[in-house]
């Protein structure tokens, strides 16, 4: 019988292969998952990581229509979270206090989509389709006032 992490990881194959093939070294990555560890990818091939605190995190995701976020790693016992964002999004986030960009080459360490390991989980998984959230609809969720679309903002 298949071990159930195996089969559950299965249903989250898309978001493990683009996962893993933003590292240099994807056969690494899935060695690393493998033997149940988190995985280092540098940031910089494909994303660059915005980091900020949970709880900032939770109330921006509140503020953040689904079809908008890429990808959230969360690590509770830690208090942070970490958003993948485009490769020009350091500039757009520098003034945004919440918020820490870290330079290309900082390893975030993940686990596969599909589930957690130590203290670390997907809040938002990647699903394979490369998308990223905006550095502007971050910086708008995690300030005053929060993100509103256009459409909301009229009514």
């Amino acid at each position: 019988m298949a071990h159930p992490r195996m089969r559950f990881t299965a249903v989250y194959e898309a978001g493990d292969a683009w996962l893993a093939d933003c590292s240099a070294h994807p056969t690494l990555v899935r060695t690393a998952w493998s033997a149940e560890t988190l995985a280092p990818i540098p940031s910089g091939k494909v994303w660059l990581v915005a980091e900020t605190l949970l709880l900032t995190s939770m109330k921006a995701l509140n503020r953040i229509r689904e079809e908008h976020r890429g990808p959230v790693l969360v690590d509770p016992e830690l208090d942070k979270a970490w958003w993948l964002v485009p490769l020009d999004a350091a500039e757009e986030l520098a003034d945004v206090r919440q918020v820490t960009v870290h330079s290309p080459g900082w390893p975030l360490h993940c686990p596969p989509t599909g589930w957690h390991l130590d203290t670390r989980m997907w809040m938002c998984r990647p699903d394979g389709s490369g998308r990223l959230t905006d550095p502007a609809v971050l910086a708008a969720a995690v300030g005053p006032g929060g993100y509103r679309p256009r459409a909301e903002a009229t009514r």
